[in-house]
């Protein structure tokens, strides 16, 4: 979605409030669990690698599916609903009214595509603290 405007000042605050709109449109009423999300990617460089850096708070390590294709980085897995933790031990979880739904569940898929002077065989994976860090060597 572009938002188009005269004045050019507005202009420059057309991309963020595209993301805005979008991601308000992912609200409960709009969300649709068949849905696959992308995780946000940051990707860093030095001399030595590439790093990158996948978004994956909530994530059970073991649901992370990393896979090497020709010259394609492809992440896969899946989040569930965060669960709430004011539940009593011992007890039902009571029933909750959902009234916002922004953090993106179920599976995921991102495919990130990868510098033609990475060392494929050396590629390196560590999960901290929600985050996947992806260390690709340079050659």
């Amino acid at each position: 979605m572009v938002i188009e405007t005269a004045d050019p000042h507005v202009r420059h605050v057309s991309p963020q409030m595209s993301k805005i709109i979008e991601q308000m449109q992912k609200g409960y009423y709009n969300f649709l669990p068949s849905e696959t999300w992308q995780p946000n990617v940051n990707l860093y460089e030095n001399e030595e690698s590439y790093m990158v850096c996948v978004d994956l708070a909530g994530v059970d390590k073991d649901k992370i599916d990393l896979e090497l294709i020709d010259q394609r980085l492809i992440l896969k897995g899946s989040r569930p609903v965060p669960p709430c933790p004011c539940k009593e031990e011992g007890h039902e979880p009571q029933r909750m009214k959902v009234h916002l739904m922004e953090i993106d569940h179920g599976s995921f898929a991102r495919e990130v595509e990868l510098p033609l002077d990475v060392k494929k065989e050396q590629i390196h994976a560590r999960y901290t603290d929600g985050m996947l860090w992806i260390e690709l060597p340079k050659k």
